[in-house]
């Protein structure tokens, strides 16, 4: 649990002592901005932004039943993140498995693969689609 919150704390500590040293040297204007910029950073690769992550073994219960995409992902993973936002308001209808959290969704990805983590891979219809166009996974919701 605590291993995804390792990037974005590292990020808050990084932007925090960036921020204290450009205090003591007197430029509070660029702190201030390099502060927001970290802590918006640590943000968007927290947990917090992606929809709550389900097993895989429920995702794919569930896709089965409605049919819609399963997407394995991890925190920190840039390629997670885009589809993530240029999915927009999209992203809340597919069913999100963090492979770091789940043991039998690191083992389907890996399985999809060649024994490689590679994130994101979206399921649709049982198929695995490695880093897919966002606009192709928003026209699988369809």
């Amino acid at each position: 649990m605590t291993r995804v919150w390792i990037l974005p704390t590292l990020l808050v500590l990084c932007g925090s002592a960036v921020a204290t040293g450009l205090i003591l040297r007197g430029s509070p204007g660029p702190a201030v901005a390099f502060l927001v910029f970290f802590v918006l950073l640590a943000g968007a690769h927290s947990p917090v932004v992606f929809p709550k992550s389900i097993g895989a073994l429920e995702a794919q219960r569930r896709s089965a039943v409605d049919g819609r995409p399963v997407v394995f992902w991890r925190p920190g993973c840039t390629y997670c993140l885009r589809l993530r936002i240029r999915l927009g308001r999209s992203a809340r209808q597919l069913h999100w498995v963090n492979i770091w959290r789940d043991p039998a969704g690191a083992a389907a990805v890996r399985a999809a693969n060649d024994g490689n983590e590679t994130v994101p891979t979206v399921f649709v219809a049982g198929r695995p689609h490695v880093n897919p166009d966002p606009e192709w996974v928003r026209e699988q919701l369809s």
